[in-house]
């Protein structure tokens, strides 16, 4: 099971969020849980907005909106805590992909097939689309809300007082890192570089920094022939020495931000618009910040930052790269009535909701008419930047014992960025723990 937080006051939110059972005080009240976190916030706006429109077409329901104000890893905690019980687990849930598989095993999720087969909507979402919550066992368990894909983000004008020519477009790792060293030299008071990495960071730090940097070189995390994972391969082992060089030389943010759960919120709320960082490797969906109605309005980000594509190691073909994941809204497998609990995850992403929430929350759209809606293209000037990035992304091995792998890999990263271990050291502890937690015959 994923990693259990004991604290005192988590136990007490959880218990305070019995209160909204599923079920609820009869079988017409449904509980929805949600992250409503950071950039979270267009999520809680979107809840609310469906939760009127459902009570609205179905008289005498009820919607018991369940926000957990939590960062990445904490949010996955609560929700499984919840989810360990009839009494607190939610008819409708907000699930990272992937999860899905990991939920589906835990007995948290319900799958929806014989609710699809009967919704015409569902002919409007892509096929690569429809298997972001279909599991091993061949069933679906949730309707994407949306996806997103990753590349580096550059301040401008940051650049132009570096002397760094614009548009910026990095070819391997060294050019990433010639250009943060410049600015180290030119720009004190500016972090040149950030890319998550850590516990505090959570799956970030794992996709969004080990992933992004490991599916550049000729190396993966999970060999499909072999069913194997990939701990002790030379990408590896050269990402893990890519974290060692930025945070050893000074070029990522200080360690002691890094590990705060809440930078990631603080990189989109104040480091980017406040001209303190200069390249960010983040995701698509970060401009959702500084949109009218986002945590932090921000007219001028569309021109004072350009966007780059993640380069390979050396530059090896394709020449850029990127990662994919999404969320989905699925039924809970504790709800009474799970027809009930669909028809609000469809109204939710319908195409008027889906449009609306891939508008506030800048993502690349899942439904064919939403993508070719006028209102959506029109929305972000980045939208084809990264939805072009798609033909070179990546997504995760969302396997069942992924979040363990996933949690070893922060674990090994911290390790380095921290200066406790090197990158040869951390390889070999994240080895023995991943073979610790799957098994050594799983492991290569």
């Amino acid at each position: 099971m994923r990693r259990i937080v004991t604290r005192v006051a988590l136990a007490a939110l959880i218990l305070s969020a019995g209160a909204c059972s599923s079920g609820g005080d009869d079988d017409k009240t449904l509980t929805v849980a949600y992250q409503k976190f950071g950039s979270f916030t267009q999520m809680d706006d979107q809840m609310k907005r469906v939760k009127t429109a459902y009570e609205s077409a179905h008289p005498g329901s009820t919607v018991k909106l369940v926000p957990i104000e939590a960062a990445e890893n904490d949010y996955y905690t609560k929700l499984s805590l919840m989810n360990r019980s009839p009494s607190t687990a939610p008819d409708v849930m907000y699930e990272d992909t992937f999860l899905v598989n990991t939920d589906i095993a835990a007995g948290f999720l319900a799958p929806i097939d014989e609710y699809l087969a009967k919704w015409p909507d569902w002919s409007q979402f892509t096929e690569a689309s429809k298997t972001a919550a279909k599991a091993l066992d061949g069933k679906t368990y949730g309707v994407p809300m949306g996806t997103d894909t990753r590349a580096l983000w550059y301040n401008k004008d940051l650049f132009a007082q570096a002397g760094i020519a614009v548009p910026w477009e990095p070819k391997t790792w060294d050019d990433i890192l010639a250009t943060a060293r410049t600015v180290k030299a030119k720009l004190p008071g500016v972090t040149p570089l950030n890319v998550y990495s850590g516990k505090a960071a959570g799956e970030g730090a794992t996709m969004q920094g080990l992933e992004m940097l490991l599916y550049g070189t000729q190396d993966t995390l999970y060999d499909d022939a072999d069913k194997k994972w990939v701990t002790s391969s030379q990408g590896m082992l050269d990402s893990l020495g890519f974290i060692k060089t930025i945070y050893g030389e000074g070029l990522a943010p200080a360690p002691q931000d890094a590990l705060d759960p809440n930078f990631g919120n603080r990189v989109g709320t104040e480091l980017l618009p406040g001209g303190k960082l200069a390249i960010d490797l983040d995701g698509s969906w970060i401009s959702g910040n500084w949109l009218p109605g986002g945590a932090k309005p921000w007219p001028q980000w569309s021109t004072v930052l350009g966007q780059a594509a993640m380069p390979t190691q050396k530059g090896q073909a394709p020449g850029t790269t990127s990662m994919s994941g999404g969320w989905v809204l699925s039924v809970g497998a504790k709800a009474k009535d799970k027809q009930a609990a669909f028809d609000f995850v469809s109204l939710a992403l319908n195409k008027e909701n889906s449009l609306a929430y891939d508008i506030a929350a800048s993502q690349i759209a899942e439904r064919a008419d939403v993508a070719a809606d006028p209102a959506y293209l029109a929305a972000n000037p980045t939208l084809k930047f990264f939805t072009d990035l798609v033909r070179v992304t990546h997504f995760r091995p969302a396997y069942a014992d992924y979040p363990h792998v996933s949690d070893a890999i922060q674990v090994a990263m911290e390790a380095v960025m921290t200066g406790q271990q090197s990158p040869q050291q951390a390889v070999a502890a994240l080895g023995d723990q991943v073979k610790q937690v799957v098994g050594a015959d799983k492991v290569k």
